[in-house]
């Protein structure tokens, strides 16, 4: 049975968690990681086994012992007939996601102590689509577009991305152990124990999930700190644009932040009015906290994420900058625009928001 470093000086006295030894993924990884992020698991011991009367005598069990129960903590999906999903979702779960699902709500608490309300549900929901989705996808070998949509499309990929990303690292902590030993002579180290080599694989598990972890308590922090009040600030925004531009059509922030994701979302969930823009186009924020900030005009993506605007900034005004922009976009105290058309800045709210009201007509 393997264990924890035993070098390590916390005392492992919460209830033991069990998991499979051999080669691990990201998925148990995450999952072993987001259970110790709860009170009840911070001070859990780990078991990495097969067998099943150790796995038996541990209180949670993850990726192993072919059973899905929650009543009893049990949560592998390896199982014929294995289906569950998140709500919303059509992806199966893996053990990260069976964690997730239910013990995320109670986790984003602990980390972020927001209480039971819509906030905390649409973390839950989001942190699932943006995180935790991609972990049960690629352990249940769902891939992000189907390969014969690729092929049919003629697509290739332009460069090789399989060591780039998280499930890639874990696997380089997992396929560790497969580099050659010395060849055994009188001058070499005698060869390691089944116990010791189990030791060794134990020890880059928990350096996996470390790290694997790591990166979902930012990816927490993060949306709880700065994307869920950009939200509110975006919501409140959207329902004033009016002010700027009769069609809706420009946003204005009282200041930098994550606005996009928001702004897709709103759009979709607001019935548009007659005489209303059933999108925006432009996004006003200072560039600075600063009360005599310059002001940024950004074009908005017609994708999520994507590089094609909904409607750039005119032609004439692209790679032209201060006097020069003046003279051709008719608009005093312009700063820039860019070569590609899809941000802009001036001195002043008011000469960012003439920019962008002779946009949305250019």
């Amino acid at each position: 049975m393997a264990t924890e470093n035993p070098t390590k000086k916390l005392k492992m006295d919460g209830p033991l968690i069990g998991t499979h030894n051999g080669h691990f993924h990201a998925d148990e990884a995450l999952a072993v990681s987001m259970l110790r992020l709860l009170p009840t698991y911070s001070h859990s011991a780990l078991v990495r086994t097969r067998d099943p009367s150790i796995l038996s005598t541990c209180h949670t069990v993850v990726d192993v012992g072919s059973e899905y129960d929650a009543s009893r903590n049990r949560y592998d999906h390896h199982q014929r007939g294995f289906s569950a999903t998140f709500p919303g979702h059509s992806t199966k779960l893996s053990s990260a996601g069976l964690v997730f699902l239910h013990f995320g709500k109670a986790i984003i608490q602990t980390v972020t102590g927001l209480p039971d309300g819509a906030d905390l549900d649409l973390l839950f929901s989001k942190i699932y689509t943006d995180f935790i989705e991609a972990f049960d996808a690629n352990d249940n070998g769902i891939s992000v577009l189907n390969p014969s949509d690729l092929t049919s499309a003629g697509l290739t990929k332009k460069f090789e991305d399989r060591g780039f990303s998280i499930a890639s690292v874990v696997s380089r902590y997992s396929y560790a152990h497969s580099l050659p030993s010395p060849s055994p002579s009188s001058n070499s180290a005698p060869a390691k124990s089944k116990d010791e080599l189990q030791a060794e694989e134990d020890t880059r598990f928990l350096k996996a999930s470390t790290f694997v972890g790591e990166q979902f308590l930012l990816e927490v922090t993060d949306c709880a700190t700065a994307w869920l009040p950009a939200r509110h600030s975006v919501q409140q925004a959207y329902a004033t644009r009016m002010q700027y531009d009769a069609q809706g059509r420009i946003l204005v922030l009282p200041e930098g932040m994550p606005w996009s994701n928001h702004l897709y979302t709103l759009e979709k969930e607001t019935p548009t009015a007659d005489g209303v823009s059933p999108q925006v186009l432009y996004v006003l924020f200072p560039e600075t906290p600063e009360a005599d900030s310059k002001w940024r005009i950004r074009a908005v993506s017609k994708e999520n994420g994507g590089f094609e605007n909904r409607k750039d900034l005119p032609e004439p005004w692209k790679g032209v900058r201060d006097e020069a922009l003046n003279e051709v976009s008719g608009v005093q105290g312009c700063v820039f625009v860019h070569a590609a058309g899809f941000i802009g800045g001036n001195k002043t709210l008011e000469g960012a928001l003439e920019m962008a009201r002779k946009a949305c007509e250019f």
